[in-house]
Parts: structure tokens; sequence; C-alpha cells
């Protein structure tokens, strides 16, 4: 199979199994709730952020439509790229790593630009789908869905710790997604193989 297949099919594949999970999380949760699956160390707990990834916020609604803009922009960049580097015949876990971030970008672009418009509120019961009545927003107004928590760590800083001694400490404290994982995976995969992906290019 060609690099652009492998290319395609991952795109596709992490899109699919991204909004596939991200539909069922918010048609069947309500915010808060969730559900242990290896005790307390992976939960799947459904949050929705106005952000970016790992829920991280910037500027309100107005830094919402400037995020999601810059998003779709960066998605463009980055398909560009991914062609550019096929053309080149680059090394296939760079154009492979590259697509991986290319689809976490792109799924939660889906989120921001769609989610308002054809989910209700998800607070007191879990969404409804194409509700008749619209959405709970707008386009470019929707709210990225996260629910991968994994709280490994769950414990106080030794006090002779400066500025921290006694506070509590908990590690992985970000819920994300899967469109999350797929850009964080792809940024270290090129980190790690940097000098083996790039040492042949122009």
């Amino acid at each position: 199979m060609s690099v652009k297949n492998r290319s395609i099919l991952l795109i596709l594949f992490i899109l699919f199994a991204d909004q596939a999970l991200k539909i069922w999380i918010k048609t069947s949760f309500t915010i808060g709730e969730e559900i242990h699956l290896l005790g307390d160390w992976f939960i799947l707990h459904f949050i929705e952020n106005n952000g970016m990834a790992f829920g991280m916020e910037f500027g309100g609604e107005t830094g919402k439509v400037i995020l999601s803009l810059f998003r779709i922009v960066a998605s463009v960049a980055i398909g560009w790229y991914i062609l550019h580097l096929i053309k080149q015949k680059a090394p296939a876990g760079l154009i492979l790593a590259v697509s991986a971030i290319f689809a976490g970008a792109v799924g939660n672009i889906i989120d921001s630009l769609f989610y308002g418009m054809i989910f209700t509120e998800s607070w007191f019961e879990p969404a409804v789908m194409f509700p008749p009545e619209g959405g709970y927003s707008g386009f470019l107004h929707g709210r990225v869905v996260d629910m991968l928590y994994f709280p490994v760590i769950d414990g106080a800083w030794p006090s002779w710790v400066p500025f921290k001694g006694g506070e509590s400490f908990l590690f992985f404290r970000p819920v994300f997604n899967l469109a999350d994982t797929a850009v964080t995976t792809g940024v270290f995969t090129i980190i790690l193989f940097q000098r083996r992906f790039f040492k042949d290019l122009d």
C-alpha cells in the first residue's frame, strides 16, 4: 500500500474513532458523569471546553472564534504540508506523524464548528443529536468534547518542596480526547525521530 493511501486511512480512522467516541459520550452522559474503567487510574469523565487541547481556555467567546479560525487555517496548512511531503518522497513515518496531527486538528475543529448546531446541552440530561429546535449554539461556537482522564498519581508534595510543600498533587490532571492524543503522538514522534525524518529533506 502506498504511503499516500496509508496516510488517508490513518486520517479517516482517527477521525471516525474520535467522532464516534465523542458522539457516544455526548448522547449518553451528562457533564461531569464518569465511568471508572481501570479503578481510579483510567476514567471516562465527560467535560466540554471552549478552548485548546487538554481543556485549556483562550479568551472567552471572541477568543474561541479566533481559535476556531486559526485551527482551520492551520489544518489547511498541515494538509498542504502532507501533500508536499508525499511529493518529496519523505519518510513514511514523518508523513504518518503529520497525518495524525492533521486528523487530530480536524477532529477538534468539527466540534467547534458544528457541535453547537447539532446537539442540545448536556448539563442535566444526555444531549439530543439534531434536535428539531436547534442546538445549544451557533456556527464556530461549539464546545470540544473531552473524556479521557488518567489521574494515575494522587497525593501531596513533600513538605520540603519549596512553595509547593504540603499541597495536593495530581498526575495526570487534564481531561482530553482522541484528537488531542493523535496530535500529541504525532508531535512526539517527530521530535523523537527528527534526525531520521529530516536528514534527506531539502
